[in-house]
This record gives structure tokens, sequence and C-alpha cells, in this order.
């Protein structure tokens, strides 16, 4: 799916959506981390059905995907956000939206009627998120996940050689109208450029309490990666935490969320839904994911691939593969349900195959 969507995408936005930052040594790890783990099935388990839904925050979810929040998704496709959106819709999960989408969050809100989550970035300006928010709610998303792991723009060296922005055809939709449509001419990356002037560097965590006060949705924290800090997301209220090093596109050298991701369910002990992303490619990721405490798990370069391989059909493709290979891993498991699978699931040998590429 990446060699079909290659092709049809000009160099810097191949780079990107596939680029990490500096060495791209953590986005390799994502990847590379899943090859640590391996699957120990169970014999003569009744599995002639397999229950792959899940509940998340109120909703009931046909499987445990959820695709993750992408910026400018219509540098993939003309249809984009909402090609995406329909796609998740269609198999009976969710997509968080970006706040630096190229379709506004109503029309994408719209083109998918159902749960939709709104990732938000905190500006300096804070009426532009207070904005964004009260935008994000009207249009009918059902939680707002705030993103932690940019109070500076990690250093993304393909962004900065392909001197990366938009063509003059595409904007940040959510701002249509105000300066924060059009990232800023620069020598680098207009997205550097635009993240320096824009992102507030100075938050804390008295910005859930914040978000609280304009907001009845549910918060989820995106970014999460040690136990420290998932304990006082649990202080301070939040609804559910992600896992995640931004796909190893901020702190390079940082842990791979798969490593990350059982101390971090440890320190939440099932008081909130441990979410995680980085490095998803197959059904068996998947399920190493749940076994070792997330109750599901986001993807956002696979169905960027998707999406500019094939627009909605593509996103469909992508989803409809790892829900197949996720039900035939539990199968061969010998785990009936997403429910069923625990730590006893799997074994963790470092130092043997990595997995496919």
């Amino acid at each position: 799916m990446e060699e079909a969507a290659r092709a049809s995408l000009s160099e810097a936005a191949y780079h990107y959506y596939a680029g990490g930052a500096e060495d791209e040594v953590t986005l390799r790890a994502n990847r590379a981390a899943f090859g640590r783990f391996y699957l120990r099935p169970r014999v003569l388990v009744d599995v002639g059905e397999v229950d792959l839904s899940v509940e998340l925050l109120g909703e009931r979810l046909a499987m445990p995907v959820l695709l993750a929040p992408t910026a400018f998704q219509r540098l993939a496709h003309s249809e984009g956000e909402r090609a995406s959106a329909r796609a998740a819709r269609a198999a009976g999960t969710l997509m968080v939206a970006s706040t630096l989408s190229t379709t506004t969050v109503d029309d994408t809100a719209a083109a998918a009627p159902g749960p939709l989550w709104f990732q938000l970035y905190v500006f300096r300006q804070r009426e532009i998120t207070r904005a964004l928010v009260e935008r994000a709610e009207a249009a009918g998303c059902t939680a707002v996940c705030l993103t932690v792991t940019v109070p500076v723009q990690g250093n993304r060296l393909r962004d900065n050689r392909t001197r990366f922005r938009l063509p003059p055809e595409l904007e940040m939709a959510n701002f249509s109208g105000l300066r924060q449509a059009v990232l800023p001419e620069a020598a680098g990356s207009g997205l550097d450029a635009f993240i320096g002037r824009e992102f507030d560097p100075t938050l804390t965590w008295d910005a859930v309490a914040w978000l609280r006060s304009v907001t009845r949705l549910p918060v989820v924290i995106k970014g999460i990666v040690t136990p420290e800090d998932a304990a006082l997301a649990v202080e301070h209220g939040v609804d559910a935490v992600i896992v995640s090093n931004h796909g190893g596109r901020q702190l390079d050298c940082a842990e791979p969320t798969l490593l990350a991701l059982p101390r971090v369910a440890d320190a939440v002990a099932g008081r909130i839904p441990v979410l995680m992303d980085g490095g998803v490619r197959r059904g068996t990721d998947v399920a190493k994911a749940l076994a070792l405490g997330a109750r599901a798990v986001l993807v956002g370069r696979p169905a960027l691939w998707g999406l500019a391989a094939g627009g909605e059909a593509g996103v469909a493709r992508v989803l409809e593969t790892l829900r197949a290979e996720l039900a035939r891993t539990l199968a061969l498991l010998g785990r009936p349900s997403v429910s069923a699978l625990d730590r006893s699931a799997v074994t963790e040998i470092p130092g043997l195959l990595p997995p496919s590429p």
C-alpha cells in the first residue's frame, strides 16, 4: 500500500507522511519493538465466533482499531478527511480529526455521522483553542484528544530538505479566514515555522482543568509514555490516555510505545482506558498491544497510504485487512474475544527476528 501511495504523492508529501525526527531512531524502534514479543497460543478453545468489539468512552466499536489524527489529508486525496471518516464509520470504528485538517471538522463530521474525536493543539492565543473546541463540540464530536507531545516542533530533517508547505489550493480549513489557515514562508519547513509561532510551549497540567471548563466532552490525552505522567493524568481527571511518541516525529531516541505501554497500563491500573499508537502494521501487532494493556490502538501512516492509493476504498481496505488479521490471530491464539487477551498471551524474547518492514 505504501508503494502504491508513494507513486501518487509528491516528494514533499510522501516524506512529510513517512518521515520522523532527526535520525529516525524512534520511528524505526516503534516498529521493531513488536519483534520483541511472541504470541502464546492456547488450544482446544471454542473460537467458532470471535468478538472484536470494544467499548470506549461509552461507544461500542466493532473493532479496537481507530484512525489516528493525521494532518493535511487532502495532500493524499481530494476527499481527504471526509474519505477517511466515511471508511472508519463503515468499518464500525472512529477517526480522530486533526486540528490541522484540510477539511473543516464540521464537514468531516457531516460526511460520516457517528462517533468522531477531535485532536487538539493548544495555541498561544487561548481564544483560538477555545473556538476550536466549541466548533468541534457543535459539529458533534464525542471527545477531545489533547496532544501534548509538541511544545516545540521535532527536528524533521526531511521536511526541512523539501521545504514542506501546503500547495496554494489547500489550507488548514479549521482556520479559514485567519492567518493560521496558511503555513508561513520559511527557509525550511513551513510547518516548523507555524508551530514555533502558534503553539503554546508553556502548557502544563493546568490545561486539563482549563479544557474541562470550556467543554463537556470527555478529555483524552495523547502522548503519555511514562507511568509518572499516567498517574498524573488519572489524578487530573482525564478520561483516557494514548501512549504515543507522535509516531517518532518529535523526540528522536524516545522509547518505543509498545515498550512503554505495560508500565503506563500498570500505573493506570484499569481506572481509565489506555490506548496506544506507533508502528502497528499487522493484526498480530494489534493483539500484542491489547495483551500488553491497550484497550485499542490507532493507526496513522497505514491509513494515509490507503487514502493516497485509493481514497475511501483504500482506507477501507487497510481497516478490513487489520480486522481480518486480528480475527484470525485471536482464533489461532485460542482467545474468542479481545477481552480475553492479557499478558499471558505474549512472551518477550529480546533480540530475535525483527518484524516485517
